[in-house]
């Protein structure tokens, strides 16, 4: 919804200011604010099960792409075969977001299941190809079928092809890459952007210890429930006796004994008020009339 309007508003600003000439009457028209929602990663264990359980060789080689290389859905289904570089194990991204090109590497396993691909295939134009072969496969084709190897791979959360780009941008952070060589090979325009692969990255949340961890073993509820609470006053008072023996019968004298009333300790005295040995001053004043 705030997508639409926000749309709606560039639209209207760029008509009349770029189009028509004309001055833009509106001052500030306020955009609407959209929940920050943090990406959905991927562990390796998910992601290899994904890639396994597209059983479509050409869908597969896409998404292998996204998740080895970065590329965006469209960056990986418009790759020519002219664009992968075998000798400097490069990636020549042409169709990027705001038509900016960029090279990515490509890992040497990646270029082993690419030559296997092209053996298979043997794809002319582009490498990922259509219906026809001068048309570039369709992004809904690899989504729907991303959508239901997630299915198969049982992984609860709603994964996209997009989410292998967040995917292998969380694993490069957690290698140990620099922030702003990340930010190259995915092709932001600005480091501020990839800076939201900080707070998915498991250090970030490793480095975060809990307080529970730091109280004592019995403080904890689950220990308070086990054990039952006793009293040591009432245990040590209380007569232990043996299961062979009979408990004690007190004697007649010290039974006596026991019965008198204990005397009164005696009080100390109480302490004498301090005066400085005159009489009051009422009384004084009786005395003087």
């Amino acid at each position: 919804m705030w997508r639409d309007f926000n749309q709606a508003v560039c639209a209207l600003r760029f008509l009349y200011e770029v189009t028509l000439g004309k001055p833009w009457a509106i001052k500030h028209i306020p955009f609407g604010k959209r929940p920050k929602k943090l990406p959905v990663v991927l562990c390796d264990q998910e992601a290899s099960r994904l890639i396994e359980c597209t059983h479509n060789l050409k869908h597969r080689m896409v998404l292998l792409c996204c998740y080895a290389a970065g590329l965006r859905l469209a960056e990986a289904t418009h790759v020519k075969v002219a664009d992968i570089d075998g000798q400097r194990a490069q990636i020549r991204v042409t169709s990027g977001k705001g038509s900016k090109e960029r090279r990515v590497p490509a890992s040497p396993r990646l270029l082993d299941a690419l030559r296997d691909y092209w053996k298979i295939r043997r794809p002319n134009n582009y490498l990922f190809p259509g219906k026809t072969p001068d048309v570039p496969l369709s992004s809904p084709t690899i989504q729907k079928a991303c959508r239901l190897s997630a299915a198969l791979a049982g992984i609860k959360n709603v994964v996209t092809p997009h989410t292998l780009r967040h995917s292998y941008a969380t694993s490069m952070l957690e290698a140990g890459v620099d922030l702003l060589t990340i930010s190259k090979l995915l092709g932001h325009s600005s480091f501020v952007t990839t800076m939201i692969y900080l707070h998915v990255r498991r250090q970030h949340f490793d480095r975060s210890p809990s307080p529970i961890d730091w109280l004592p073993v019995r403080q904890c509820p689950q220990w308070a429930e086990r054990m039952p609470q006793t009293n040591p006053e009432a245990a040590s008072l209380e007569p232990q006796t043996d299961e062979n023996t009979s408990p004690t019968v007190q004697q007649p004298a010290a039974a006596a004994e026991q019965s008198q009333p204990l005397e009164e300790a005696p009080q100390p005295p109480k302490p004498q008020r301090r005066t400085s040995g005159q009489l009051p001053r009422a009384k004084r004043n009786r005395r003087r009339e």
